[in-house]
Parts: C-alpha cells; sequence; structure tokens
C-alpha cells in the first residue's frame, strides 16, 4: 500500500482531530510543529495556556496534551498511517511532550484506532443529569479495556466505593469554592454569553448543578450573574470509574491522558455520555485519598458516565501551519503549526 504524502490538507485534518481532546478548563494548553524529514507532528506544552492555581505541577496540563496525542493516532490511523508515539523525546527542550510519526501503512484488526474517528467529533462531556440507567458490563469492559491498552487502569468502584469517591470529590470542590484565587482563575476560564473566545467554558455548556448534592458538578459561575440553569436532580446512583496509573511521572500523566481519551471515545462509540470530576485531583491530601489503601496507585481523574443528553459543545481555537522557517542548524525541515490566534 502507498504511504499518504504528508500534505497540507493532512495536516490540517489530523489537527483537527487534535484539538477536539478534552482539556482542564478548556485551556487547550499545547503547540503543534511538523517534522517533514521524519514525517512526525511535535505536541509541546503551551506555557500561556496554564493554571498556576489548579494545576501547579501541570499534571492536568499533560492529561490534556496526552488526549490531543490520543486523538492524533486515531486520526492519523483513519487516513492509513501506523502513528509511532515518543513520549518526551527531548531532554534539551522540556515543552516537547511527544512526537507522533506518521509511518506505514496502519495495521487492520482489533488494535486498529480507525473504527473511533467518528466519536471524536461526537465527543462532548455532559454536565447534566444522566438517566440512571446502567451501562451494560460489556461496554464497561471494553472502557476498562482501553485504559488499559494505554498503560493505564480504570477501575469501577460499587456502589459505597462510589459514594466515598464522590464525597472526597464534594470536599475539593468545597475547598475550591472557599479559595478566592482558585475561584477567580476558573471564573477567568467562563465564557460570557456573546464574547467570542476560542478557549474556556461557554456559560451555555456549564450545564446544572445537583439540588441534592450527591453529585459535585463543578461551580464555574458562583455567585456570578450570569444566566445559569436551576439546580437539578441527577440520578440517584452514579455511575463512575477511577482512572489511575501505578506510578506519577510526566510520562504517566501523558499515558493517563491518552487512556482517558481512549475511555471517552470508547464510551461515546456505544452512545454513553461522559463527564470528568477533577476537583480531588486538585488537592495532594484528596487526591491521596481518592487512591485508597493501595501502594503505588496513583489517581489521576474520576470518570462519571451514563445516558443522557449530549453534553454541550466548547470552542476551539482554529489551526493553521504558520510559514515554513528559514533553515536552522537544529532543523532544516520542520513547521511550526500554532492554535490561532497566538497568546
Amino acid at each position: 500500500m502507498e504511504i499518504r504524502e504528508v500534505d497540507a490538507t493532512a495536516v490540517q485534518f489530523l489537527l483537527a482531530a487534535a484539538v477536539a481532546a478534552p482539556s482542564i478548563h478548556n485551556t487547550q494548553p499545547w503547540r503543534f510543529g511538523l517534522d517533514a524529514d521524519s514525517r512526525s507532528v511535535q505536541v509541546r506544552a503551551d506555557p500561556g495556556r496554564q493554571l498556576p492555581m489548579t494545576d501547579p505541577d501541570l499534571r492536568a496540563l499533560h492529561l490534556s496534551v496526552g488526549a490531543a496525542v490520543f486523538n492524533l493516532r486515531v486520526a492519523a490511523a483513519h487516513l492509513g498511517w501506523d502513528p509511532v508515539v515518543r513520549l518526551l523525546p527531548g531532554t534539551d527542550d522540556p515543552d516537547l511532550l511527544a512526537t507522533v510519526q506518521l509511518a506505514g501503512p496502519a495495521a487492520d484488526g482489533p488494535a486498529s484506532l480507525r473504527h473511533l474517528y467518528e466519536a471524536i467529533e461526537r465527543r462532548h462531556t455532559s454536565r447534566m443529569p444522566f438517566t440512571g440507567r446502567p451501562v451494560p458490563e460489556t461496554t464497561v469492559t471494553e472502557m476498562i479495556g482501553a485504559a488499559r491498552a494505554e498503560g493505564a487502569h480504570l477501575e469501577v468502584p460499587d456502589i459505597v466505593g462510589t459514594r466515598r469517591l464522590l464525597q472526597l470529590t464534594q470536599a475539593g470542590e468545597v475547598r475550591n469554592a472557599s479559595h478566592p484565587g482558585r475561584t477567580a482563575e476558573a471564573r477567568g476560564c467562563l465564557t460570557a454569553p456573546g464574547h467570542d473566545s476560542r478557549y474556556g467554558i461557554p456559560v451555555t455548556a456549564v450545564g446544572a448543578l445537583d439540588a441534592s448534592g450527591r453529585i459535585p458538578m463543578r461551580d464555574f459561575t458562583g455567585r456570578l450573574p450570569v444566566p445559569r440553569l436551576p439546580a437539578l436532580h441527577f440520578e440517584r446512583h452514579a455511575q463512575a470509574a477511577l482512572l489511575w496509573t501505578a506510578w506519577d511521572r510526566r510520562e504517566d500523566w501523558l499515558r493517563a491522558g491518552q487512556a482517558l481519551q481512549h475511555v471517552l471515545l470508547t464510551a461515546t462509540s456505544y452512545g454513553v455520555r461522559t463527564s470528568m470530576l477533577h476537583q480531588a485531583m486538585e488537592w495532594m491530601d484528596l487526591r491521596a485519598a481518592m487512591g485508597g489503601p493501595r501502594q503505588r496507585r496513583c489517581p489521576q481523574l474520576l470518570i462519571r458516565f451514563g445516558y443522557g443528553p449530549e453534553g454541550g459543545r466548547t470552542p476551539r481555537a482554529a489551526v493553521h501551519a504558520a510559514p515554513r522557517p528559514e533553515p536552522g542548524p537544529e532543523s532544516a525541515a520542520s513547521g511550526e503549526v500554532r492554535n490561532a490566534p497566538s497568546e
């Protein structure tokens, strides 16, 4: 099979998929580059999109970038390439978090990611009540397998275990709401109606709070005088899954981000809605408690899943290939692809 050329159309296709990944508060903390010689897409952290209060160690940033890397892999497989990923490839370039080489041709069979491409566009975080109808065990098993395929673990606890995780998440939400710096940072990511922004969360996508208080959805608006939905009654018994890794290094965060997106797209392909509960992960003691007494279990994210309304869309920054740079001593055949407009 002839390997496709990495032309401008293909690059736009790949990056449109990459930026559809979820990110902490929709900050989209990534930048992309293209090394034409190695046929590789370079994925970098964008220092200007960090959240110093919410994410001081940049763990959530790495999760976000990992999710974008997974979308790149899916889109590359859809186009017929075999995406070869290297994590943290350059010790002299700390912002370079991954490279995705477009090798080929793509392999077919159970390991292929092509079947997940259609789910990229359909996946949206749903911050609304779910019906409470249980997700079939076969679907949950596939979600668990999706995380395992990326070197992470997805644990689905029983009702008692789920209640404990939600209580810890609620504790994180209460702490965030009483912390002026974190409250201001979260509100800064909220997009008011009529405001043209390619980042952040529109008020229309915020969703509702649980009137019963059982499910701690993040409250971005607080006491701001903005339009918001009234509190609603969420499902009585939430279905939740804890994503965790055995280690807690930067490469583990990137793997966890890929696992997260693999799980989310798998769920979406079966019509299952998802939302992410990150509040407890933002406090060291609560995050440790989420892992329980077992050793070498590093919690990364709590995922709520079930059946219900589709989540609201959040904006994405457009991508374009920047003009090819003049040849230099380090890279004579690479061009940078940026989120536009750059900040």
